[in-house]
């Protein structure tokens, strides 16, 4: 994700000191699964995991969760999307039956815009001995360049993929409102999510506790602001209202609820906004950092994460656990990749 930040932000963005060398001191590679791992947490799907979310299936019914990719939709920073096709037809006629043909051309941040995958290859530190990414790999390492991060590419979990039970924490529920974007760094602000409030949602939805391998969602309402079956009523100016407003931060997780997913061994996490966990105005969250859960759970633990996904059908169904399928495409050397997951139960 690209973070442009104006003046007035800009005490979120200084760090404290030249680099950080947490990961260095703390061990954070080799991960768990070896030096040589590259997709981390997806290493949770096994067949009894897989199997176990099949078990969940019992009305046949699908679900898809990913958000519609448009020009107009809310893009965060700078990033963009574009897609057009060239000569209506692009090719043709051709042959005695007259064959006419329409491709696109799209230009757009693929891995990190719309219903989006963060892999290995997203978020890393600063550290006095380079560019810090999951399992101790340096972007000055000599296999990743700006035409791929090798080792670091999306592919080798699109290769895994992720088939696992699926569960969605109902937030609004929880507040009895939609959550409101942060005011203060502070865990008891009501636009962060905690560790107890995870606890509470498991409880209020009847749930099993969370398992190992399972995917994790959050459902805040904050993405009913771009609601894929409303969105394309509004006028320019009542879209660009909820642009600014979808955009100008985020509730989510904050740092104990985070913990608490990573220790109880989830695969993926995954919300309706997007960055995932809760992120004030200024970019800040329940501490200072900037997207700290992202550097605890991805950089940290390979534990990868789903934004923008649209969770209103399965919450106006009270459909809280669900067989969860998702696989990124397998674009090489690629941060991450976009989708359209599938919930079925």
């Amino acid at each position: 994700m690209v973070i442009t930040l104006g003046s007035s932000q800009l005490a979120a963005e200084q760090p404290s000191a030249s680099v950080n060398d947490e990961p260095l001191r703390e061990n954070w590679a080799p991960s768990e699964w070896g030096a040589q791992d590259k997709i981390g947490a997806a290493n949770r799907i096994t067949p009894a995991v897989v199997l176990r979310a099949v078990g969940l299936v019992k009305q046949g019914k699908v679900v898809t969760l990913g958000k519609v990719y448009a020009q107009d939709m809310p893009t965060f920073g700078r990033r963009s999307w574009r897609m057009m096709i060239p000569g209506l037809p692009t090719g043709g006629p051709f042959g005695p039956q007259r064959l006419v043909y329409n491709d696109e051309y799209v230009a757009a941040e693929l891995g990190q815009i719309g219903t989006q995958f963060d892999g290995p290859g997203h978020i890393g530190v600063q550290t006095s001995q380079g560019k810090f990414f999951y399992n101790g790999r340096f972007l000055e390492d000599e296999n990743i360049t700006a035409y791929g991060l090798g080792p670091l590419g999306v592919e080798f979990v699109a290769e895994k993929g992720f088939v696992c039970r699926g569960v969605v924490l109902d937030a609004v529920a929880l507040r009895g409102c939609r959550l409101p974007i942060p005011e203060s760094n502070d865990a008891e602000d009501p636009g962060i999510v905690t560790d107890t409030d995870v606890r509470t949602m498991l409880k209020q939805q009847g749930l099993n506790q969370i398992n190992p391998g399972d995917c994790v969602f959050l459902y805040t309402g904050h993405g009913d602001l771009w609601h894929p079956t409303d969105w394309d009523s509004f006028d320019a100016a009542e879209k660009a209202r909820r642009v600014a407003a979808f955009n100008a931060g985020t509730p989510g997780f904050g740092i104990s609820a985070c913990e608490y997913l990573a220790e109880r061994g989830i695969s993926l996490n995954g919300s309706d906004s997007l960055s995932i966990e809760a992120v004030l105005r200024d970019f800040t969250g329940e501490n200072r950092q900037p997207f700290e859960c992202h550097i605890r759970l991805q950089t940290k633990r390979g534990i990868w994460g789903l934004e923008n996904l649209d969770l209103s059908k399965l919450i106006a169904d009270k459909i809280y656990e669900f067989l969860f399928v998702y696989a990124p495409l397998k674009i090489k050397g690629a941060t991450g990749s976009p989708g359209n997951p599938v919930a079925i139960y």
